[in-house]
């Protein structure tokens, strides 16, 4: 079935097709149509009628956008719509030297949790949708993402090599209770050995699949890094409305550690003047240690243009006061002054030291695959070949999910969703 909207000038051309009317929706591109919406009136073979030269239209969609015009809304919730998109891979890769990891995987386009602050916005906009209530409202399914990550994790490109999951939108939010592709993802994961995998999220939901987590870490290496930007759930509220409690989120980490998970908080993004003060943040690493949190990392607000806008304007609401110092410092995008992130990095430093936290998670035990293809090929009388394994053997990341990211050009985020740097470094 063809991917792409047929487009046509006269209605006489279309018709409905009553059976599948309920299948798809015309809410995201009203000139595009989707499949099952409308065909020629003629048989398959027949050509199409000759475009109207006399009438305008819009630019041609392309790459993901052209996908997204063509995805069926599979279901509508909450104020939410979902719809199935179909992609090439699930595995990304990454190419900036300065990203601690080669692969991601993001199962979902858009977030329903609607993080004020969320570098990911401007990834909709590559589906020429806005990186504001689109970006929280519109949220796209990767199809058949079990078979996807199958296939891919097949492949020797990636062996040796870390997995990032939930590197742009949260694997674990509201949308995984009703597809689950990211527990579909896993699955595939639990049944290969020697990867080296991370998940990132604000949601409990992780604790759902603790016994599928356990089998992963019989044959590979897989950390879960715990967001928290606060310990106040009315601050909380605020800044992440529909995301989990913070109190739930450190619940998850102490569940996921009773289990044997290594688990640790991510204290990302911190907001100047709303959640940097040392007394909340000696509250929330206190928590996370009580919790068994294993390290705590930490970054100060990046910007990026798409989100700037949602930011800004939730700063007017609640607080105006602080709204000229972010204009001064931020000017639509980017990073807090140089003199104020080494402030804070000295802090979360005193703080970690403080409750015996560790800083990233480079501690927890490493796996790399090794291909039997080489092993036979240059192994001689059941000896292996340590020099292949050692060469292979990843480096775990501490904070998979860095919000610093770079924006990729349109044909370049076709299959992506995924930034692909980080400019600045983690405290």
């Amino acid at each position: 079935m063809a991917t792409s909207p047929i487009l046509r000038t006269h209605r006489t051309t279309l018709r409905r097709r009553p059976a599948r009317a309920q299948e798809t929706s015309l809410t995201l591109f009203p000139t595009a149509a989707r499949h099952g919406n409308c065909e020629p009136t003629g048989s398959a073979s027949a050509p199409p009628p000759a475009l109207d030269r006399s009438v305008k239209h819009g630019p041609e969609l392309v790459g993901i956008a052209r996908l997204a015009a063509s995805s069926f809304r599979a279901e509508a919730k909450r104020g939410t719509e979902y719809f199935l998109l179909p992609v090439r891979s699930i595995l990304n890769e990454c190419h900036s030297e300065r990203m601690p990891f080669r692969w991601t995987v993001n199962p979902y386009r858009g977030c329903e949790f609607g993080c004020r602050y969320c570098y990911a916005r401007y990834t909709h906009e590559y589906m020429e949708l806005n990186g504001g209530d689109d970006f929280e409202s519109k949220i796209f399914v990767k199809k058949n993402a079990g078979p996807l990550a199958e296939r891919d994790l097949a492949s020797e490109k990636i062996w040796g090599e870390h997995i990032a999951i939930g590197t742009a939108t949260d694997p674990y939010q509201p949308a995984e209770k009703e597809f689950g592709a990211t527990r579909a993802i896993l699955e595939k994961i639990a049944a290969r050995e020697g990867l080296s995998v991370s998940i990132t999220t604000k949601s409990n939901q992780v604790v759902r699949d603790i016994e599928l987590l356990k089998k992963i870490t019989e044959r590979s290496s897989i950390t879960i890094h715990m967001t928290v930007t606060t310990f106040k759930t009315r601050l909380a509220r605020m800044l992440e409305p529909r995301a989990p409690r913070p109190d739930l989120r450190l619940e998850a980490v102490r569940q996921l550690r009773a289990a044997g998970i290594a688990a640790g908080v991510n204290c990302m993004p911190i907001l100047p003047g709303i959640t940097d003060s040392e007394k909340d943040l000696d509250e929330l690493f206190g928590a996370a240690r009580e919790a068994g949190a294993q390290w705590v990392a930490a970054n100060v607000l990046f910007l990026m243009p798409a989100s700037w806008g949602t930011f800004i304007a939730f700063l007017e609401e609640k607080f105006p006061k602080l709204a000229r110092q972010y204009r001064e410092w931020y000017r639509g995008y980017g990073y807090a002054p140089d003199s104020y992130k080494q402030q804070m990095s000295a802090l979360v430093e005193r703080l970690r030291k403080k409750h015996g936290l560790g800083k990233r998670s480079e501690d927890v035990q490493k796996r790399s695959w090794v291909s039997p293809q080489i092993e036979l090929g240059l192994t001689t009388g059941g000896e292996r070949c340590q020099q292949v394994e050692e060469h292979n053997a990843p480096e775990v990341p501490g904070t998979p999910n860095v919000p610093e990211m770079e924006v990729l050009a349109p044909r370049e985020a076709a299959n992506a969703g995924e930034p692909r740097r980080s400019p600045a470094r983690i405290l």
